[in-house]
Formats: structure tokens, sequence, C-alpha cells
């Protein structure tokens, strides 16, 4: 404004000094008309210079308006800059997190893929010795109903044996009783039914004929008996891969076909003559096999499930040696 001021006075300045040269020009009778009319046009001139002015102080005053709200605008976007450089900080640093939890993951889901493709190997491994446990003649228990006879056979020849083995010693009995009868010429009892016209010699010793016959017909049984006896026995040591031997009354002892030393063997005692349930008696071997018995007798409670995992466990270390 100082500066509008000192341009001002200085125009002002040099209008009067082109007026004082033209009045000292001009006679006194010229004077005034001319000064008049030339002060007209001074004031004129000034009037246009102060409008142009104010025109430009105007102009000056909306520029400075324009540049104080560029300056604010400027701030404000300077403000804006810094908010979105510290989300771009903010966001950076989640990306860096999230990858390294991606990373984690991928990690995870690589070891479940391995654990699942070893899971998948072990379950075609089990299926594979299922269906050659199958083919060789043993049974999945899941799948498989096991049915147990109320008495084995051996018990049933056993006591058909007894009760054959008892009537002939009853008739063996009774034919000697009539023999001594009537060898000491006596009569016979009323008890020995059938006998009693039987007095001469000649019957006498047919009675003794009858007596040798039957002794011989039960030697003949017993040895029969004990050739069957054998015989099962063998076909049950084929078939299960076990000898079964009685060491006491209701004791059985158990040897398998593919044992590794001539000792190892397993007791069983029957809680009756029926043998209805059997009880396993610890033996030194017995000892050596607590997997085993935990698993197939103790959980699932089963003697046949029991001898066939054992069967299959001495046949594999047979075939490993």
């Amino acid at each position: 404004m100082d500066e509008d001021h000192q341009v001002r006075d200085e125009e002002r300045d040099g209008m009067r000094a082109i007026l004082e040269s033209y009045d000292s020009e001009l006679t006194p009778a010229e004077h005034s008309p001319q000064l008049g009319r030339r002060m007209r046009e001074a004031e004129d001139t000034v009037q246009k210079l102060h409008a142009h002015n104010t025109e430009l102080e105007a102009q000056l005053s909306q520029v400075l308006e324009e540049v104080g709200n560029h300056k604010q605008r400027a701030e404000m976007l300077e403000v804006e800059m810094k908010v979105l450089k510290s989300q771009q900080s903010t966001a950076e640093q989640s990306t860096v997190i999230t990858k390294e939890e991606v990373d984690t993951l991928r990690l995870k889901i690589e070891e479940l893929e391995a654990e699942r493709s070893k899971l998948a190997e072990e379950n075609r491994s089990l299926e594979m010795k299922l269906e050659k446990l199958t083919v060789q003649g043993d049974f999945d228990p899941s799948r498989t109903k096991v049915l147990h006879f109320s008495m084995n056979p051996t018990t049933l020849a056993k006591q058909q044996r007894k009760e054959e083995q008892q009537q002939l010693q009853e008739e063996c009995e009774r034919l000697r009783e009539m023999v001594r009868v009537l060898e000491g010429g006596g009569s016979i009892s009323g008890n020995l039914e059938g006998v009693g016209s039987l007095q001469s010699p000649q019957e006498v010793a047919e009675l003794k004929k009858q007596v040798e016959s039957a002794e011989l017909k039960n030697q003949r049984l017993k040895e029969l008996f004990q050739t069957k006896i054998q015989e099962f026995r063998k076909v049950c040591y084929t078939l299960t891969g076990y000898q079964i031997d009685i060491t006491m009354e209701n004791q059985y002892r158990l040897s398998s076909i593919y044992a590794e030393h001539q000792g190892d063997c397993l007791l069983f005692k029957a809680s009756s003559s029926s043998g209805g349930k059997m009880q396993l008696l610890e033996t030194e071997f017995s000892r050596t096999i607590r997997e085993l018995i935990d698993l197939h007798l103790l959980r699932q409670d089963s003697i046949p499930a029991f001898l066939s995992a054992l069967t299959l466990e001495l046949f594999s270390r047979q075939t490993i040696a």
C-alpha cells in the first residue's frame, strides 16, 4: 500500500510540473481557462488512476485469498498424505503377518498331507495282510462269527470211551462172577440175570470164552480209541498248528509247530470237565508274549484269536530268520 501512495505522489508531482511548464508559457488572459481545463483533465486522470489502483488492489486481494486457499489445501493434502503413508505402512505390516501365517498354514498342510499318505499306505498294507491271512484260512474277527461247541470232539470221545469201558467192565465182572459160581458147583445168584440154567462144564467153558471175547473186545476198543485219539491229535496239529497234550485233570498243554524252543508252550486250565471256560496259566513262554495276551485275551476275550495271532507271530519270526 505504501508503494501505491508513493506512485500516486510521484504522478501528481509529475502532473504539476507539466502544468506549471504550460502555465509559464501562457499569458495572464489565457491562464485561467487553460488552467481550469487542465485541472479537470488532471482530476479525471487521477480518478482513473484511483479506479485502476482500486481494481488492482481488489485483484491483489483476490489473488492473496486464492493463495491462502491453495496453501490451506496444500496443508490438507499434506495431512492426507501422511495419513495415507501411515495406512500404507500398517497395510504392509499386516501383509507381512499374513504371509507368515500363509507360510505356516502351507507347512501344516504339507505335514497333514504327508501324514495322510503315510496312513493310507499303512491302511493298504494292513488290507493286504488281511487278504493274505484270509487266503491262508485265517478270519477277520470283526466280520466272522466264531462258534464255540459246548462239547469239543476230544471231550465227546473221552466220554464215549468211558461209557463203553464201564459197560465192558460191568459185563466182565458179571461173567467172572458167574464162572466162579459155576466152578464152585454152587447155584447161580438171583442177581445174575438169564444164567439160572447154566450149570454144565460145557456151559462154564462157553462163559469163559465169552469173558475172553469180551476182554479181547475191550482191548481192541482201547487200541482203536488210542489210534483215533492219535489220529485226531495229528489232524488238530496239522490244521491248527498246535499239539495238545493233557498234563493232568482239566489241564492242557499247547505246543506250537513254529515254536523257537522245545520248551515253549502254553498251559490252559478248564473250569470244569466239559471245558466250557478256559484259563491261561502263566509259564516262562507266556511272559514273553504279554502284548498278545493283553490284546486278545484281556481286551477281546478270544482264545482262537490269541492262538491265531501267536501262530502268525512265530511264523513271521521263522520267515524273517
